[in-house]
């Protein structure tokens, strides 16, 4: 099952499809001397964007909630994958403590953490929940969706570890994005593996390191098989510490938006494309609530309203200096149940574990999917057959395609583990 393109497949897609399906035996070869010198993480969701020209991933979630979305065909997958993650991680471990988001957590969250439980279950780990929320004082039980309750016991803390009664894990997996910064009893796990690390919390992760380190491994890759490293790099930039509810912020993001649609118009030109080209505003670090904004005019960039003065004080509030990522924006012309539709490919470790396609009727091709109305259909192919079929033609093949989106989405990775190194700090202090 993989979505008809609006366009027909004749352009440079199935070129780039081509040239990789060719070049399998070497990319597989670089992407194991890869996993010999570099850590995967341990799960990651990745956006990837199809525009019939181009394939690229536009966001890595180191963080992924919504498991519930994998088709029922892939959870051996995703078991296998898991079991091979903790033989290289801990290989005496037992016990896996998942630790949740803080707050009331939703029916669909829980689904998500439910199907998570059973995949690490299935790879031979007995699995609990660790809250870090201070308002659980013991346990605290939910419903997910299916009516199954979850309970959440509150996460105990030794000198140098972290456990329940009773439950001493080798490795805690974290799926709290840590938006309002790493607490205390996280930090210094000298004798457990605390997975993502830290410095993957939204409070310290920048997209903009991603990108660079993104744009690095594209740049490897390209050379490796013989492709312009645009074809699956979308470009980008990153502004200074700007106040955008001011004029002066408002003008810089409009030349950074500028300067960025330059850069596109000139690919576009070059390889005789037709479409209207935009960017993708979001901000640079990951803890921050704004939505990513689709502009397809730096004109239409304008001040936001002034913020209203604190509560109990007359005064504005003080200005709010953030820093944005001015990214490609990358069209997608696919398109599932009369929807505009893209996919995003979930990873265990090194291996893709299947994924959904995220669908939003209300947006076009060259808008932001990812909404709170959009909707999710699994990402499963008939049968078992997920492997490319060298024979088949350019763009007829629903395993080829799956194949392109898990080579977008293991590079991805690739720029993870770099990413990951580059911000870890006994490296930096080394």
């Amino acid at each position: 099952m993989v979505p008809h393109l609006t366009t027909a497949l004749t352009g440079p897609i199935n070129e780039l499809e081509q040239r990789i399906l060719d070049a399998t035996p070497v990319i597989e070869r670089w992407f194991r001397l890869e996993w010999m010198e570099h850590t995967p993480p341990i799960y990651c969701a990745v956006d990837v964007r199809n525009a019939g020209f181009k394939l690229a991933p536009v966001a890595a979630d180191l963080f992924p909630d919504g498991w519930q979305h994998l088709a029922d065909s892939m959870m051996p997958l995703a078991a296998q994958a898991a079991q091979a993650a903790i033989e290289k991680i801990c290989p005496e471990a037992r016990n896996l403590l998942i630790i949740p988001e803080n707050g009331t957590p939703q029916p669909d969250y829980l689904a998500g953490l439910e199907r998570l439980r059973d995949i690490f279950r299935m790879a031979g780990l007995n699995v609990r929940y660790g809250s870090i929320d201070p308002a659980i004082a013991s346990a605290a039980s939910y419903a997910a969706a299916d009516g199954q309750l979850l309970t959440f016991e509150a996460a105990q803390r030794s000198a140098y570890r972290l456990g329940l009664d009773h439950f001493t894990p080798c490795t805690i997996l974290l799926n709290n994005r840590l938006n309002a910064g790493a607490p205390g009893i996280l930090e210094e796990l000298h004798e457990q593996y605390l997975l993502p690390p830290l410095q993957a919390g939204g409070s310290v992760r920048r997209k903009s390191v991603f990108h660079h380190c993104y744009a690095e491994v594209c740049k490897r890759f390209g050379k490796l098989i013989g492709i312009d490293a645009w074809l699956l790099n979308p470009l980008s930039a990153v502004t200074g510490p700007i106040d955008l509810h001011t004029q002066a912020g408002a003008d810089q993001l409009r030349a950074a938006v500028d300067a960025l649609l330059a850069k596109v118009r000139r690919k576009y030109k070059e390889y005789g494309i037709h479409e209207k080209p935009f960017a993708v505003v979001k901000a640079n670090l990951g803890s921050s609530s704004m939505p990513a904004m689709a502009v397809h005019d730096a004109r239409d960039i304008a001040p936001l309203p002034a913020p209203k003065p604190a509560r109990g004080k007359g005064k504005a509030a003080a200005a709010e200096l953030a820093e944005y990522v001015v990214q490609e924006g990358v069209l997608t012309q696919e398109r599932l149940d009369s929807a505009t539709a893209e996919p995003v490919i979930y990873t265990i470790d090194r291996y893709v574990v299947g994924g959904f396609y995220r669908l939003n009727a209300g947006r076009g091709s060259g808008e932001v999917l990812d909404t709170p109305d959009a909707r999710q259909r699994p990402l499963a192919l008939a049968g078992s057959d997920h492997l490319p079929r060298p024979g088949a033609k350019p763009g007829a093949s629903a395993p080829n395609r799956f194949y392109m989106y898990g080579v977008a989405a293991r590079l991805a990775l690739v720029a993870v583990s770099y990413e990951m190194e580059s911000t870890d700090p006994e490296l930096m202090e080394a």
